[in-house]
Formats: structure tokens, sequence, C-alpha cells
């Protein structure tokens, strides 16, 4: 049985280390190099410069190209990258002439396409017939997919160049005349793919017919991976990170304090992928489940440890929290207004409106009168949520909040008395709850504080709930 794995942007920008980790290492004999089909993302910081900054916002190629500027903005850019592109191809190929041209002529010419495609698509839009809107996705897809081209053609060369029979499958879709079906796609690229013979690396990135990019944005590499894993009847799918998945961030609360989590399920990975957090997309991991893959999340550079299982079933016998995370980047758009008390439609048209923006809706709350909708996104984005939040509803009054968000998470964390504790371990941090949110099935609990608490609040959660453990706290219930 073969294994799929996925490889992220960061881990392959050291990618040097790669080789001498999960790609060869010590393995010689063809049944450790082969029966492994990789996942490439694009080099660390590309995608950023193809699109916009992940969490600045700063534009990229895509961006400027979206908003109109002159065409001499986006061309620079775009100019930018191919110099970027050429850098990482330097790096990695230094004197290997073949390679590095090889590398080189590859960035080139889908550069050289992309710069002829957009050029005329921005002629074509002078035209009253013809609305750059209607096509921006495809730009922004076409754009996104040269990253990931761009690293897994280079990974191949770098293989073949140390001795390994590697193949590249691109289902970019570059030059195909017509879309197909997203698992049709994966099913016809995979055709007459020796897997056992074969070390194959795939982009990150898939061309079909859906579009994964209007539902997934930047998150399609993950389900790439699922599908590539489901289609090809993978004995396991691993992920691999730039880190263990942790009972905390070990730059908050220390090395020596945190626990590696050898196994969880697939509940607990959706909270953490809520909270900005993902082991894996819930939708990619929705495959897995329903094929029976097992999902293994592993630290890139440690190729020894045997990482974290996820699975359906998991349950942890005895009750404990198995993580502490959370994010600080979050708004709190609260809105009051008297006329709200029995009114759906407040939470039906701001849950819309704030869908529209593109502003993710970690959790909200509700008394009679108000609601308050915490949501990750941009400044500029949520400060437009409010100032049309106010035209719908001139009556009401509209408050914006600074806040973060630390989360308790376990797959059976049902303990009387853990949440009186949760609140206490915040007190005696001398941090103030700002509001508190707990479900019924207990897998996550939730605190809001101000953003300024978020190290401290993490650092003394994870000292009372993970360090000294909840066996005091109570029998399970």
């Amino acid at each position: 049985m073969h294994t799929v794995e996925k490889i992220g942007g960061t881990s392959m920008s050291r990618f040097e280390e790669l080789m001498d980790t999960i790609l060869v290492g010590k393995r010689t004999a063809p049944e450790e190099l082969y029966n492994r089909i990789f996942v490439v993302s694009a080099y660390g910081g590309i995608t950023n410069y193809l699109l916009e900054h992940k969490k600045t916002g700063e534009p990229g190629v895509y961006a400027r190209f979206a908003n109109a500027e002159s065409e001499e903005a986006w061309v620079e850019e775009l100019n930018n990258v191919q110099a970027r592109m050429g850098e990482i191809n330097a790096e990695l190929f230094g004197d290997a002439e073949f390679e590095r041209n090889a590398a080189d002529s590859f960035v080139i010419e889908r550069l050289n396409d992309v710069r002829d495609c957009m050029k005329s698509l921005q002629h074509l839009c002078t035209y009253g017939h013809f609305q750059l809107d209607e096509h921006l996705m495809k730009v922004r897809e076409m754009l996104a997919s040269i990253g990931e081209a761009h690293s897994a053609y280079n990974s191949v060369l770098a293989l073949r160049k140390a001795g390994i029979n590697a193949r590249f499958v691109d289902l970019t879709g570059w030059h195909m005349d017509q879309p197909l079906p997203f698992e049709e796609m994966i099913q016809s690229q995979f055709e007459g793919v020796e897997i056992d013979k074969e070390m194959v690396i795939a982009t990150g990135y898939t061309h079909c017919e859906e579009g994964l990019m209007k539902t997934f944005d930047r998150g399609y590499s993950e389900m790439t991976f699922s599908m590539i894993a489901t289609v090809t009847g993978a004995g396991e799918a691993i992920i691999h990170k730039e880190y263990h998945l942790s009972s905390a961030d070990p730059m908050l609360v220390g090395t020596d304090n945190v626990v590696t989590i050898g196994a969880t399920n697939y509940d607990v990975a959706d909270q953490l992928s809520n909270l900005g957090m993902e082991a894996i997309h819930p939708k990619a991991a929705k495959g897995l489940r329903r094929n029976g893959v097992k999902l293994r999340v592993k630290n890139a550079f440690e190729p020894e440890h045997e990482g974290t299982t996820i699975s359906q079933d998991y349950h942890s016998e005895a009750p404990r929290v198995e993580i502490i995370a959370g994010r600080k980047d979050v708004f709190g758009i609260e809105i009051f207004d008297q006329e709200m008390l029995g009114d759906a439609k407040y939470d039906i048209e701001i849950s819309k409106l704030l869908a529209q923006l593109k502003l993710y809706v970690i959790n909200k709350d509700a008394d009679a009168n108000s609601i308050t909708y915490y949501v990750g996104g941009s400044r500029k984005m949520v400060n437009r949520a409010a100032n049309l939040m106010e035209n719908m509803y001139p009556e009401g009054q509209i408050r914006l909040h600074n806040l973060a968000i630390v989360s308790a998470i376990g797959s059976h964390m049902k303990v009387k008395g853990i949440l009186a504790r949760t609140v206490s371990a915040l007190a005696e941090a001398d941090i103030n709850v700002m509001a508190l949110h707990q479900s019924i099935r207990q897998v996550e609990m939730q605190c809001v504080v101000s953003e300024e608490d978020y190290e401290k609040a993490i650092i003394a959660l994870h000292a009372a709930l993970i360090e000294r453990g909840i066996d005091d706290i109570g029998s399970a219930a």
C-alpha cells in the first residue's frame, strides 16, 4: 500500500533538508523510495507574491491586476516574481547547469504565457461587452498554479539528479482544451503512473471544472492531497509540517512543557481549523474519513518520530484537555438594538453580509437585544462591515473590539468542574474573560479575552489544564 504525503510551502523552502529526511535520506531500496506520492505547495512566500499577502493583504500580481491599477504595476510585480523564482532556482541547483537552465526555462515559459494572457484579457475588457470581474477567478487560479508547478518541477529535477526515478504529475491543466471534473482530472493524470517504480511529485493545485479556489481559496492543496489519496487507494495520508502537533505553541509555553499529541480525532482537527490552525481542512478530511484512509501529521524534519494519527473513532480513555490553541487577530463586531428581540432576520442578514465581505465567523453569541460576531479578516473589511451594519440598522449601536480567542480542546473533556478551573486559571493570571463559549458536546471551551492578554492566557490554561492535568477536577460525566 502506498502513501500520499503533503509538504507545505515553508518546508519546501528547506528543500535540501527534505532530501535528507523524508524524500531520500538513508533510503536505498526501491520499496523504501517508491510507493509514495508527494503533493507539494509553492515555496514559502511565492503565493503571496502571485496573489496577495495572506496576513497583511499587501497586493501581489493578482491584487494589482484586479484593482485595475496600470498595466505597469502588475507587470512589474510579475517580473519581481520571476526574479524571485530565479533566485530560488539558483539556491537549489547552484552550479548544476542542466537543472538550473531547465528550471529557469520552465518558469520563463509559464510566466510568459501568463503575461500574454493577462495583457490580452485586459485589452479585451476595454470593450463594453466584456467585464473584467467575470474573469478574475480564472486569473487567480492561473496565477496560483504557477507556484505549485514551479516547486513540483524543481523537485523532480533535483530527485533525478540524485538518481531517483521521479515523475512530475502536473495537475494545473496548462494548455488543456477543457477542464475536467475534479475526480476525473486526478484519475486521468495518474493513468500509467507506476507508483511502485516512480516517486511521484504532484502539484498542490488542480485545475478542474468545479474551480477549487471558488470554495477553498488558498486551501486547495489539501483538497488535491485528499482526492489523490482516495482516488489512488492510499493506505495512509501524511501531512508534513515544520512542527509537531503539540499541546500548545512551544514558543509560548516552553519546549519542556509541551506534549506531542500522539493521537486525536477529526473533531479536534475541525476545532483547530476553525481557529485558523489547520491540521487539515475539514472538507479534505471528509474524503479521507469516508474512504477509511488514516491521516498522520508529522514533523518534516524529524522523520523518525511517529507524529500524530487522526482518526474518526479516537476517544481518549481518560478525560483530558489535549490542546490549548487560539488566535489573537480577532475582531468582535457587536450590534445592540432594542428591536432585535424575537427577530431572527438580524442574524440572517448580518451573517450574509459578513460572508459577502469574506470575513470568517469564528463564533458568535447573543442575548435578548444584541449579537456579537467574532470574526477573522482585515481591519479594512471589518470597518466596512460596521459601516454597512450602521446603514442597515440606523437605530442600532455598533461597537468594535480587538480580541483574542483561547481554546481548550480535547476528544473527551466531560468532567465536572473543568469550566470552573478554566475561568479560575485566567482570573489567577489577572485576565478578564470577556465571553465564554462551551457547547453541549464539550470538545472545546472558547475564552474571549483582550488581544493583549493572548499569550498570558495560553500559558495560564496550559499550566492549569495540561501540565497539572484534570484528574483531580472530578469524575467523568
